[in-house]
């Protein structure tokens, strides 16, 4: 009976459009994920994210989160972008050719997931949903917590134990068939219900995305330093970014995706298939001077759906400076 509960509840999240559904157990995540967790903010590299070390205990263990928690249920929702196809025209003449790289110069890149709508929206209200299809199963006494990112939760260890795939070398849940570009989300539930297994799958001797990280953030000893990240620079860090990284921001307007795109389980991934996720093909590229004169309205009205709107108009033209000032010295380095 609690094989066939667990396999209608993963069905129903496949239902509500996740890609992936698995189940694991509320006990604290395994002690040498603590240990790489606890190492992490001992040395110094969760940079400025003094989040990361409030609730430590209850990030390490979801029964904390919710009294009298049996199980979590661990949902995936693929976001790999529509695929883009280049136009040879673009490119068949020198003026062509010419004008085409100054389009480019004066745009910058924004990082897959901030393409599409704010995610932590999405998820929550779909897992809401689900919520419901639990409670009508489990009738009185059902309790349940909803976490999505923001919550002090170590959803990518509760994920690889759920089976949803493994912790990579970028530090990412890679799924063999999705790849890492994966938004996550959990239900802790007081009903117990069957764990799945774990993922058996690993990166082996593959380092493609340490040695396509641009600053070195992915260090060759398996840890993650935050503060050379293109991410957590563009997005997390409120300081003025060190002068000697900027330079390696390179045309990162918002992220950046260069760990991901070097991984060899993207390379096949299939694109996005849930519709009601909005995305904006728009968005890829953001011209660079369109952000620099954006209006305070006018940058809460254009970004109101997305995550980017959390960065706020400022760090975003500061991000912008820094990409506009690389281009252009990028493209008089090559003339």
């Amino acid at each position: 009976m609690a094989m066939g509960l667990a396999g209608q509840i993963k069905q129903k999240g496949l239902e509500l459009g996740f890609d992936l559904a698995g189940i694991t157990d509320a006990c604290p995540i395994e002690a040498q994920q603590v240990e790489i967790l606890t190492n992490w903010l001992k040395f110094g590299f969760a940079g400025r994210m003094d989040y990361m070390h409030r609730n430590f205990q209850k990030r390490i263990d979801p029964a904390k989160l919710l009294e009298g928690a049996q199980s979590v249920i661990v949902v995936g929702l693929n976001y790999t972008p529509p695929r883009r196809s280049q136009s040879s025209d673009a490119l068949q003449s020198d003026v062509q050719r010419s004008r085409f790289i100054d389009l480019i110069i004066q745009t910058a890149k924004v990082a897959t997931y901030a393409q599409y709508e704010d995610y932590h929206l999405f998820i929550k209200k779909q897992l809401r949903s689900l919520a419901v299809f639990l409670g009508d199963i489990a009738g009185t006494g059902f309790k349940f917590k909803i976490c999505v990112d923001s919550a002090p939760l170590a959803e990518r260890a509760l994920a690889a134990r759920a089976g949803l795939g493994f912790i990579g070398k970028n530090h990412m849940l890679i799924n063999p068939r999705l790849g890492p570009q994966i938004f996550l989300g959990e239900i802790i539930t007081n009903m117990e219900l069957q764990a799945d297994e774990p993922s058996k799958n690993s990166c082996s001797n593959c380092n493609q995305c340490i040695n396509a990280c641009p600053t070195g953030a992915l260090r060759a000893d398996g840890q993650f330093d935050a503060n050379k990240c293109i991410s957590y620079l563009t997005i997390e860090s409120k300081d003025r970014i060190p002068f000697d990284l900027t330079e390696k921001i390179g045309d990162w307007l918002f992220g950046c995706d260069e760990c991901v795109q070097a991984c060899p389980w993207q390379q096949n991934a299939p694109v996005c298939a849930n519709r009601q996720l909005k995305f904006y093909d728009d968005r890829a590229r953001l011209n660079l001077q369109d952000i620099l004169n954006l209006s305070q309205a006018d940058f809460e009205t254009r970004f109101a759906e997305s995550v980017i709107k959390r960065l706020g108009l400022e760090r975003l033209k500061r991000n912008a400076k820094i990409c506009l000032a690389n281009v252009i010295s990028q493209k008089y380095s090559h003339e």
